[in-house]
């Protein structure tokens, strides 16, 4: 080992990471981030066509990406994607916990369905991957997972409470694990980005609280900002463990 740690090589250079929710925004711009420096990226999320297309141009750029479809709430998908990966490279360095829906009700209005998808799309498909990514990780003796949480996971906002309860849960979640895996040398994040510009937002059902946002000036990230946050925790030495990054844009004064 080097005397001085922070001349050790860089974590990302050669590695493998799975990135969920790859077919846009965070997702998308993470996946493209972490092929730059070196990663060999599996693209997964439900929309194929959209993959391949991240595919062709991280490829074209000189990076590796490989893309599985999978839908994080089916536990078949999600045993898939490990075992392709390790069919594919053989380790899994990295888990980028991306796929995410935000469908901001009043509770009076909601509709038990959304929250449902809410709780299997953010936090269970969430937990399930993990876990099945944990055992091939603690064999290598080394693993980052980055979960993507949100500021409405320490923070509440009236007309979230099932998008709070799921993100309080991931950042729970992954302190916890942190406890867990910190001794066995794999390493945890939660990122809890602000607003951020990206397709999340358009998913929300309510029509009326659509038209309150609208009218809102509110400031926003790019998701290669968001990108950028994920490689600078997962592309440390191993000796240094981002834990937590929590990312607004300068201006953003709500939750």
């Amino acid at each position: 080992m080097s005397d001085n740690p922070s001349t050790d090589s860089e974590f990302l250079s050669d590695s493998v990471a799975i990135v969920t929710g790859a077919s846009s925004g965070i997702g998308e711009a993470t996946a493209e981030a972490l092929a730059k420096e070196g990663a060999s990226v599996v693209l997964a999320a439900r929309r194929v066509e959209e993959l391949k297309t991240l595919a062709d141009r991280i490829t074209t750029e000189g990076g590796d990406a490989f893309v599985v479809e999978t839908d994080v709430t089916e536990e078949d998908d999600i045993d898939n994607l490990v075992e392709t990966t390790m069919d594919e490279y053989g380790r899994i360095d990295v888990l980028v916990n991306n796929a995410g829906v935000m469908l901001l009700e009043p509770l009076e209005r909601a509709d038990r369905s959304n929250l449902r998808q809410m709780v299997e799309v953010n936090l269970m498909g969430l937990m399930n991957l993990t876990h099945a990514v944990l055992p091939i990780m603690q064999q290598q003796d080394s693993g980052h997972v980055v979960n993507v949480s949100s500021v409405a996971g320490r923070e509440t906002m009236a007309n979230g409470s099932g998008y709070n309860a799921t993100k309080f849960g991931v950042t729970a979640f992954t302190d916890a694990i942190r406890q867990e895996l910190s001794p066995q040398d794999i390493r945890t994040t939660v990122i809890e980005p602000g607003a951020v510009d990206t397709e999340l937002p358009t998913h929300i059902p309510d029509e009326q609280l659509l038209e309150q946002l609208a009218d809102m000036d509110v400031p926003t990230l790019a998701p290669e900002d968001i990108a950028r946050g994920i490689v600078y925790a997962t592309n440390q030495p191993k000796h240094v463990d981002v834990n937590e990054l929590m990312i607004r844009p300068t201006g953003q004064t709500m939750n």
